[in-house]
Order: structure tokens, then C-alpha cells, then sequence
């Protein structure tokens, strides 16, 4: 008997789809506040939720990654808790 996936799979696909867009629209709000105030601080957090954005995007792809690769979510962790830390001086200086 073959297992019938229903959309599982599309709705898994379009929500890692969803947080790599939300990821890349943060990383677009901090490349505009790095340029518009100038501060090389604020490139960090933009490079680190744009790293996040592209492994979200790779793990959309290829979902198979997501369980048989702990260290890929390590990384996805990493980065998004880098990215929070060097925001930090940011909001903390408006």
C-alpha cells in the first residue's frame, strides 16, 4: 500500500518559502539602515539574515537536509542568533 503524501509536502515547501522571504525582506531593512546611516555595524546583522535567508531557501529545496543534517538547523540557528546579537548596538543607539 503506497502512502498517499496529500500536500504536506507543497504547504512544508511554501512555509520554508515563507520564512526565507521574511528573512530576505529583514535583510533588505538593514542593508537600507546601514546605508542611509552609515554605520559598518549594521552590515553584519544584513549579511547574517541574508546568510539565513539562502540556507532557508536551499532547505526548501531540499527538505530531506532539514532531518537527515542536524548541523544544517545548527547553522540556520547560528546565524539567526548572530544576526540578533549584532542588532543589538543597533536598536540600542536608534
Amino acid at each position: 500500500m503506497s502512502r498517499d503524501p496529500g500536500l504536506q509536502p507543497e504547504r512544508t515547501n511554501l512555509a520554508w518559502n515563507r520564512t526565507a522571504l521574511a528573512s530576505a525582506a529583514c535583510a533588505l531593512l538593514l542593508i537600507n539602515a546601514a546605508a542611509r546611516h552609515g554605520w559598518i555595524l549594521a552590515i553584519a546583522p544584513a549579511v547574517c539574515t541574508a546568510g539565513v535567508a539562502v540556507t532557508l531557501v536551499l532547505l526548501g529545496r531540499h527538505r530531506h537536509l532539514a532531518t537527515t543534517r542536524p548541523l544544517v538547523l545548527l547553522l540556520v540557528g547560528a546565524l539567526v542568533t548572530l544576526a540578533c546579537l549584532s542588532a543589538v548596538p543597533l536598536v540600542l543607539h536608534g
